[in-house]
């Protein structure tokens, strides 16, 4: 019998991680990803300021998975009722039970012209070049407009901003966050929003809140009911949208995480509810807890396919629990945990330690080690005042 997973994001490593654990010896594992590496997406933004802590969130699978095969390639659709997956060039692989965590794609919802002239940041190749066309904004000065106020919009226009400020360019550099709600980040209470925005506005990013963005062309971003804003670099940060595995779609699962007979979806690749009927949002905390359950209702099904007979077996059910929101802002960030609103060093404390932690959480120590000297570093270099 073959367990197959597509993709190693947040859900797809730890529904693996657990399951080389709890699948009998005679069951293959085999976990399919295009980029053949597991990449801590939640520090993703960091590389914009310092490159070489890229290093440290870019994990081989080789060095995370003991018993699982690693299948490097491109997921280019799935047949669960089959048990088939078609892959790069065509080529095809066979499972008895498919747990698809390919996450999602950056969503343009339909702006072509978007899409063409803005970079996201959703892989550590974008970040290469989001920095690279920072240097000529920074060289030459001018705008840099960043479409969505999401997470990833805040904490990418945070560092863009910070980055000017290290090189003196605040005077003659603008990062503008355009966001089509009513505050940053839309969805969150009020206490939270007011401390994020407070928080960029300290880093002299720029927000247009209640503006929708239309479309672009290869200088102006138009927006509705406005004049068209000006650019020299254009990022997107606006939504994501299912794998094109899916043809796009985020499909409906329910607690169990079942998508059919013969697959779990869970993470960004799915729309899921939880055990109160509650849509769950795409976040990597959320991803990370999914992984729990889902491998626990494989193993159930596994082993009862093996050995039939009986009852069909109880199903753990995911109920989100949201523990807390954690955003960074430049050199600052803003935490909720409980009821508390945290920002500056407490809340950058709170960063890092939840940064190592699922480093190590995921046997990656040496990198977790790496990060919390790397935010010491950058927190004593910030402290340092020139002489």
């Amino acid at each position: 019998m073959r367990v197959a997973i597509f993709g190693a994001g947040y859900a797809g490593l730890g529904v693996a991680r657990r399951l080389e654990r709890s699948l009998p010896d005679d069951v293959e594992l085999i976990v399919v990803d295009e980029s053949g590496e597991h990449v801590v997406r939640h520090l993703l933004h960091r590389g914009i300021r310092y490159p070489d802590e890229l290093a440290h969130i870019r994990l081989p699978l080789g060095l995370v998975l003991e018993r699982a095969t690693i299948r490097e390639a491109r997921v280019e659709a799935l047949d669960h009722t089959a048990g088939v997956a078609t892959l790069t060039d065509g080529e095809t692989l066979s499972y008895d039970f498919g747990v698809v965590t390919l996450g999602g794609d950056p969503e343009f919802f339909g702006l072509e012209d978007v899409a063409e002239y803005a970079t996201p940041l959703h892989r550590p190749a974008d970040v290469d070049t989001i920095r690279d066309d920072f240097e000529a904004v920074l060289a030459d000065g001018g705008r840099v407009v960043v479409g969505g106020g999401g997470l990833t919009g805040i904490q990418t226009a945070g560092e863009l901003a910070a980055l000017a400020r290290e090189r003196d360019a605040s005077e003659t550099v603008a990062v503008t966050l355009v966001e089509q709600a009513d505050a940053v980040p839309p969805g969150f209470d009020d206490r939270l929003q007011d401390a994020v925005g407070d928080a960029l506005e300290s880093a002299g990013v720029e927000c247009h809140t209640s503006t929708t963005i239309t479309g672009a062309t290869d200088d102006a971003v138009t927006v509705a009911d406005g004049d068209p804003i000006r650019y020299d670099q254009f990022v997107w940060a606006g939504g994501i949208r299912g794998p094109a595995a899916q043809d796009g779609d985020r499909p409906t699962v329910p607690a169990t995480l079942r998508l059919g007979p013969n697959a779990f979806a869970l993470g960004d690749a799915a729309d899921v509810v939880d055990a109160d009927g509650t849509r769950v949002p795409p976040t990597a905390h959320a991803a990370i807890r999914q992984a729990g359950v889902a491998a626990t209702n494989v193993a159930r099904v596994v082993e009862h396919r093996l050995a039939p007979g009986g009852f069909e077996p109880r199903l753990e059910r995911y109920n989100d629990d949201e523990m807390g929101w954690l955003v960074s802002v430049g050199d600052d960030a803003v935490a909720r945990v409980g009821p508390t609103i945290l920002s500056g060093a407490p809340a950058n404390a709170v960063k890092t330690t939840v940064g190592a932690g699922y480093l190590t959480s995921i046997g990656a120590v040496e990198d977790a080690v790496a990060h919390v000297q790397d935010a010491v570093a950058h927190e004593s270099a910030r402290d340092v005042t020139p002489q």
